[in-house]
């Protein structure tokens, strides 16, 4: 068999898949998902807008993502943090949340999804991303959830599934991304930081050998969110004790 009959009988799963989505230039687009599946997902419109009405159990919002410069919505806290760590997230280079819906036909029944995130990586790779609380995936979720992992292995994307983060990681990332724009970093005290953490130190020790720690804590955050710094997000709260390093291969 060769290349091209793999690529069709491959693309056999998805024939009765369709996509609808909006593209970079506003435009609605839809259609079979083998035709779409190389448009960039990452600088969609939501497909459908967030709402918000008074008495609503979740939270709606636009997060602003350093990484896109770009403003992405959420419908709950768990979609916010979720959000919050794509950005975080070295690899990830663009991010858009809800960026198609499919369709398909499920023996008679029609199913459709709409997918939380799209997310480009730095080596090209398109990542879907659906963000649910474990306790709310039921059996119906589980099922759409699978199916849209297949169109991922079909279509060359990844499936990422994120259920709550898990404290203190989820702490120690809210916090950090305060820090996440730019008007953050100055120059001459990042330099400093950098020298001076070449090193382990305590957080709050190092930053005031920089200087006050009014100016250089800002700093010093946004350094740690743009991975120059690298401290354990991930066991315990950030704190004046947290041991605080240049990155491997970081300057000086």
């Amino acid at each position: 068999m060769d290349g091209s009959a793999g690529v069709a009988c491959t693309w056999e799963y998805t024939s009765g898949v369709e996509v609808g989505f909006v593209d970079a230039d506003g435009v609605e687009r839809s259609g079979p998902l083998a035709s779409w599946w190389a448009e960039p997902f990452a600088l969609a419109s939501p497909v459908r807008p967030f709402a918000s009405f008074k008495g609503q159990e979740n939270f709606t919002g636009e997060y602003w993502a350093s990484t896109s410069r770009t403003h992405v919505g959420y419908e709950s806290w768990v979609e916010r943090d979720a959000a919050m760590a794509l950005d975080f997230d070295p690899a990830v280079v663009a991010l858009a949340s809800q960026p198609f819906r499919l369709a398909w036909m499920d023996g008679k029944r029609e199913r459709g999804h709409t997918p939380d995130y799209f997310a480009r990586l730095l080596d090209g790779t398109g990542v879907i991303v659906d963000v649910r609380p474990e306790n709310l995936v039921d059996k119906a979720t589980a099922e759409v959830f699978a199916f849209t992992s297949r169109i991922c292995e079909v279509a060359g994307w990844q499936f990422r599934y994120v259920g709550d983060l898990h404290q203190p990681y989820r702490a120690n990332l809210r916090w950090l991304a305060r820090y996440r724009h730019g008007r953050c970093h100055r120059a001459p005290v990042a330099d400093r930081l950098r020298e001076f953490f070449a090193d382990p130190l305590p957080l709050l020790a190092g930053a005031e050998r920089v200087g006050d720690r009014l100016a250089v804590l800002p700093v010093l955050y946004h350094l740690l969110w743009r991975h120059e710094l690298t401290a354990d997000l991930m066991t315990a709260p950030l704190g004046t004790g947290t041991l605080v390093h240049l990155t491997s291969g970081g300057r000086p």
